[in-house]
């Protein structure tokens, strides 16, 4: 069952040889890499929106070497739990997670806004339909979905509402209080506990929690492996960047990703 939807005319997409096409004859071609862009001109506030190729390839190296895998296992436990048929990743970036996700559900979605996040998690895994999307128009149809995920990213939550099915699920992943803590204490003068919760609120009157998990990977980074955690992560901007070199100067660091996992049901 195709899931897509046509950004432009909100019409059910169509698979033919290798282009996505509607009704309406808006046509989308599947790059020669494996995914189709959906993100059109008219929904677009910059020429290259999303995460940079320097911090995609950081997280690529990052995440392959297995530091938060923890994490990665505990989703895919949780999709095995909630049986479900279909899933949409929402910014799935370089595809570390949908990968995994995959292999649990009949049809998986990863949609990004980062063009070049998603040539790179297209080679991953052809099984996935990989978009270039956004958030603010999620090129699927109304009340398609089983499952959206969303992995430390934002939570459009009115277009979720749209396109999951009546009783659907919603997984949120996001930092919790003490994520990557001492990282954070040698970047920044002050440093503020991860409010994690704040999701609940916002959610409540749509959604209900069913369940939540705290998940600790506690790790020892050698100074490459710390440089492409800096490197993929919003700390890597913000701190001054005279912290930022004295913490890559250092040969090794001992931290602790925490992460806090919500299962929210659609009412």
């Amino acid at each position: 069952m195709n899931l897509l939807m046509c950004p432009v005319c909100r019409k059910a997409l169509k698979l033919t040889d290798r282009t996505w096409r509607c009704e309406s004859n808006h046509s989308y071609d599947i790059a020669k890499q494996g995914y189709v862009n959906l993100h059109v001109v008219q929904h677009k506030h910059s020429k290259n929106p999303g995460d940079t190729p320097e911090s995609v390839q950081a997280r690529r190296a990052f995440l392959s070497a297995g530091f938060y895998e923890p994490l990665q296992q505990a989703v895919v436990k949780k999709i095995q739990e909630l049986r479900t048929e279909n899933l949409l990743d929402i910014g799935c970036g370089e595809g570390y997670y949908t990968n995994a996700m995959q292999a649990e559900v009949m049809q998986c979605v990863g949609v990004d806004i980062a063009k070049n996040a998603v040539q790179v998690a297209a080679k991953l895994n052809k099984d996935v339909a990989w978009i270039v999307g956004t958030g603010a128009t999620l090129p699927v149809l109304d009340e398609s979905i089983d499952l959206c995920t969303s992995l430390f990213s934002p939570i459009p939550k009115e277009e979720i509402l749209r396109v999951l099915k009546p009783n659907a699920y919603l997984m949120v992943v996001t930092p919790a209080t003490e994520h990557l803590y001492a990282m954070r204490e040698a970047l920044f003068e002050e440093v503020k506990p991860h409010e994690s919760h704040k999701f609940v609120e916002q959610l409540a009157d749509s959604f209900e929690l069913v369940e939540e998990t705290v998940v600790d990977a506690p790790f020892v980074l050698a100074q490459q492996d710390l440089k492409n955690l800096i490197a993929m992560t919003p700390y890597a901007y913000k701190a001054k960047p005279e912290r930022r070199q004295a913490l890559e100067q250092l040969e090794q660091l001992e931290l602790k990703a925490q992460f806090q996992i919500y299962v929210f049901k659609k009412k």
